[in-house]
């Protein structure tokens, strides 16, 4: 699976990208911050694509639960 940028209706996350094969999550939030989340199963991932808030699912589903690095 993987999910390629694109806009959504967040008004928190600009986009996101997915790729199973590296299991790595890149976020992009409104402020321009950027960050890569590693280790996230593709079933995370295909939650935070079929969430209705997406701001929501991140905060509950996937901050402060994986390692990340910002930029």
């Amino acid at each position: 699976m993987v999910v390629r940028w694109g806009a959504m209706p967040s008004s928190v996350i600009r986009g996101w990208h997915y790729d199973a094969t590296t299991r790595t999550l890149d976020m992009r939030f409104v402020s321009g911050r950027r960050y890569r989340y590693r280790e996230v199963p593709p079933e995370v991932a295909q939650g935070l694509a079929e969430a209705p808030s997406k701001g929501i699912y991140f905060n509950r589903r996937i901050r402060d639960r994986y390692a990340f690095v910002e930029g």
